[in-house]
């Protein structure tokens, strides 16, 4: 027998396990090969643990099927597949062992190496928690909290989230947690969701990290303390957590209870907007669009822009329309900037709907369209745009798109005045010169009831 590279005190063990395991005891075939696959003692050696589980496995011992089933998960010592995977883990289940019966459950969660099937995986999980495990008792009580395999059961979430939790399972505490702090199937309670986030993030957990960064910095259960914020914030931050990342640059960039740093902020959202979080993204392209913490620099401002309104956000398309529009550091194209507009548009934003309405009022990228003007322009302000209000009012006034109508028009110009559109303000007294005190009076009441019920909402 060649000698392993092995320490001499633990050199007889491993003879020990090698001879019987050679001589095909199933539990020495077992334990040699986590020697091997852990490295516990023995240098490690993935293709060597491979073949000693595989000859266990092969005997029908459960424990070494779950092992060589994770060897095949994860592609140590042969290539990745998830089939064979599944395959032996669902031996070793079948035998009731737990860990076993964990790693099939997560093989029908996420339909690797078996067709996707959320009530076999809660099945699975179930038969795992009840056996004491706490990581199965997490996952079990996911399946209750988000409804997959069974009808969402806020009590069964909690209940088996405790369980889990008191057992120390740091991602249980944090949805524990959460739970508390969202009055899911419980009264709200910030003290308790402090409670178990402190848990959670003293064993490193960044989303509890960031979650107790995010009530110091607002006051949560706790005193606002800006510098507590910032610590826990960074802790979760320097793991990779993007929305403690994106939690910092907020705070760097402006200054909120820290020393305002805008190069560190860019640092920051940087690493957030790596990791795809829309707003990270989004502020990126605004500190560079700018000039803060950065050179000013348009290109890579559309780039944040568009990474982010390719994710949705409307403030995001909006801007992508205005560089186009006004050819910031790019061809103009009022094509593209219309196209990006009327994407913002349809989600509510009310800028973009406003400067639809210009392009449309003016032929600019699209077809000259005074109904569709109209149309924009009172979608953004009945929302109380001030330019927009501004802007309708003009339509009414020269009845372009609408019937002509002197008193809605000034109705909506002293809505834009109201609202703080200087053109408005400047205008409205030019303006009810034309009116006769009658037609004044029904504006002013009209501009009053439109607040009302607006204020109300």
């Amino acid at each position: 027998m060649n000698r392993p590279n092995i320490s001499r005190e633990n050199y007889q063990t491993y003879v020990w396990f090698r001879q019987a395991a050679e001589r095909g005891d199933a539990y020495a075939q077992f334990n040699l090969g986590l020697m091997y696959k852990k490295g516990d003692c023995i240098e490690r050696d993935y293709a060597q643990a491979f073949e000693w589980l595989r000859q266990a496995a092969l005997q029908g011992l459960a424990f070494a099927q779950n092992h060589l089933g994770a060897l095949y998960y994860n592609g140590r010592g042969v290539d990745k597949c998830d089939a064979e995977a599944a395959y032996w883990f669902r031996h070793a289940a079948e035998q009731g062992d737990a860990s076993a019966q964990q790693n099939l459950g997560q093989m029908y969660k996420k339909g690797r190496g078996v067709g996707q099937n959320h009530e076999l995986a809660l099945a699975w999980f179930y038969r795992a928690a009840e056996q004491g495990i706490s990581s199965a008792q997490s996952l079990l009580a996911e399946c209750y909290l988000a409804g997959n395999g069974a009808p969402v059961n806020y009590p069964l979430a909690m209940a088996w989230f405790r369980k889990a939790a008191v057992q120390g399972e740091a991602q249980a505490q944090l949805n524990l947690g959460l739970m508390y702090k969202r009055g899911l199937g419980v009264d709200a309670s910030d003290a308790q969701a402090l409670c178990w986030f402190r848990q959670a993030a003293a064993q490193g957990n960044p989303m509890a990290q960031r979650q107790l960064g995010v009530a110091y910095a607002e006051g949560q259960g706790v005193r606002i303390d800006p510098l507590r914020a910032f610590a826990w914030l960074q802790r979760a931050a320097e793991q990779g957590e993007k929305d403690a990342q994106f939690n910092l640059g907020v705070m760097l960039a402006n200054g909120q209870g820290v020393q305002q740093d805008e190069a560190r902020a860019i640092g920051w959202y940087l690493r957030s907007a790596e990791q795809g979080h829309v707003m990270a993204q989004y502020n990126l392209g605004s500190m560079y669009a700018n000039g803060r913490g950065v050179p000013r620099d348009e290109l890579r401002a559309l780039d944040w822009y568009r990474r982010a309104a390719d994710q949705g956000a409307p403030n995001a398309q909006f801007n992508v329309g205005v560089i186009y529009a006004t050819g910031q550091g790019v061809q103009k194209d009022e094509a593209q900037a219309a196209r990006w507009y009327r994407i913002a548009a349809e989600q509510g934003d009310a800028s973009a709907q406003n400067n639809l309405g210009v392009l449309y009022a003016n032929g600019q990228g699209v077809p000259q369209d005074d109904n569709l003007a109209v149309y924009w322009y009172s979608q953004a302000a009945e929302q109380g745009h001030a330019l927009a209000q501004y802007n309708l009012g003009g339509m009414y006034s020269s009845g372009r798109g609408v019937a002509r109508d002197t008193v809605r028009s000034y109705m909506w110009m002293l809505l834009a005045a109201d609202a703080g559109d200087e053109t408005a303000s400047a205008n409205k007294s030019i303006a009810a010169r034309r009116l006769t005190p009658s037609e004044i009076g029904s504006a002013l009441d009209l501009s009053r009831q439109w607040q009302m019920t607006h204020s109300a909402h």
